[in-house]
């Protein structure tokens, strides 16, 4: 097959991630791969994998622009070039991108959604669903089905794969923790865009608490995004900011994973959460907020703790319950590593996406 991925961006986060992982598990498995973005900062690593890239202006968020229009006249040529086979778009811009080359060129557009998206009439009018559609965790499914009544059969759930060659290794871990400054004492970090549903403020909360109890604890914040300079000025009011370290995104995750002892995820809503399969493929102990996706992942008290969401004092706890109990830590750890080796493999996704290209191209005849 040759495959067509579309994407806003190659910058870091967790389309990136997947993308990298599911292009890269097709190109192992033969098939030409493609992706048309507006460039970023992983352009190298895909290249390293032998997925061409080809730039396109979609760097927008606006479902009506001209960078929608001048991408659509630069990709229909694309397409008849390398013979595409069909067109995959992971996001709304890329979705209704996707759904204007399939009505044009006739070949079939399949869409990954990633999260949830706020019913407005825009998606009712002009819906740009595809042919097909990927949940990456049953809730996004049933927000689909629920919020836009969209036909279950049309819906297929596949959950993220993890690349877990790329995580479990520690070896650096004195080195990363030296650059950043902190030797030995306890980290807990957050992988996460600045972005108010991530829940950083519940965490700074709960860490003001932890750090009576833990003085020489660090948080590490790592991402960028809109909410940073609010988040800067919460550590100053909460009396915090010594001990909290702001990190812009760093290439490979599993980098700054392996410096840490503490994952923490606080969203507010999650359709499956990349950076905590990550955390939890590294080997972390985790806590996360029992919303969305992240109830799929995180079993309470086998691989991690769930807190209830929007919480300061129940993750304060779940956080100093395993700064304290460094045999707890290992444990969870080692369960949680064991859980995505077991059900979230690379492997996993790359062999379910085939079948529903598969399906997709049987239908159309292609």
């Amino acid at each position: 097959m040759n495959i067509l991925f579309i994407a806003n961006h190659l910058n870091i986060g967790g389309i990136s991630s997947y993308l990298y992982a599911l292009a890269g598990g097709l190109r192992e498995d033969g098939h030409n791969v493609y992706v048309a973005s507006s460039s970023g900062e992983l352009l190298e690593d895909f290249a390293s994998a032998g997925i061409k890239h080809i730039t396109i202006p979609i760097s927008t968020k606006k479902e009506v622009s001209p960078k929608i229009i001048i991408s659509f006249l630069k990709l229909k040529k694309e397409i008849k070039r390398y013979n595409i086979d069909l067109l995959h778009s992971n996001s709304r811009t890329t979705q209704v991108l996707g759904s204007l080359l399939s009505r044009y060129t006739g070949k079939p557009h399949i869409f990954t959604c990633h999260g949830f998206f706020k019913p407005r009439f825009s998606r009712r009018l002009f819906p740009c669903w595809g042919k097909a559609m990927i949940a990456i965790s049953r809730e996004v499914k049933e927000h689909l089905i629920s919020d836009f009544k969209l036909d279950n059969e049309r819906i297929n759930v596949i959950n993220n794969g993890i690349d877990l060659q790329r995580f479990g290794d520690f070896s650096a871990r004195q080195k990363l923790r030296e650059g950043l400054g902190i030797g030995n004492i306890l980290l807990v970090g957050i992988v996460a865009r600045l972005s108010d549903v991530k829940g950083h403020t519940y965490l700074l909360k709960a860490m003001r608490s932890v750090i009576k109890s833990f003085p020489l604890v660090k948080l590490l914040i790592v991402g960028e995004g809109k909410m940073r300079d609010i988040l800067v000025k919460e550590t100053e009011d909460l009396g915090i900011k010594d001990n909290v370290l702001f990190l812009p995104q760093a290439g490979g995750r599993e980098n700054v994973l392996a410096a840490m002892d503490v994952f923490v995820m606080p969203s507010l809503q999650e359709g499956l959460g990349l950076a905590l399969m990550e955390a939890m493929a590294q080997g972390l102990a985790v806590v996360g907020s029992a919303v969305g996706g992240i109830k799929s992942l995180i079993k309470d008290g086998y691989n991690g703790l769930l807190v209830e969401p929007a919480c300061p004092e129940a993750l304060a706890q779940a956080i100093m319950r395993l700064l304290g109990d460094e045999r707890m830590r290992n444990v969870l750890g080692s369960n949680a590593r064991r859980f995505i080796t077991d059900n979230f493999s690379k492997k996993k996704m790359v062999d379910a996406t085939e079948k529903v290209y598969e399906k997709c191209l049987e239908k159309t005849g292609n």
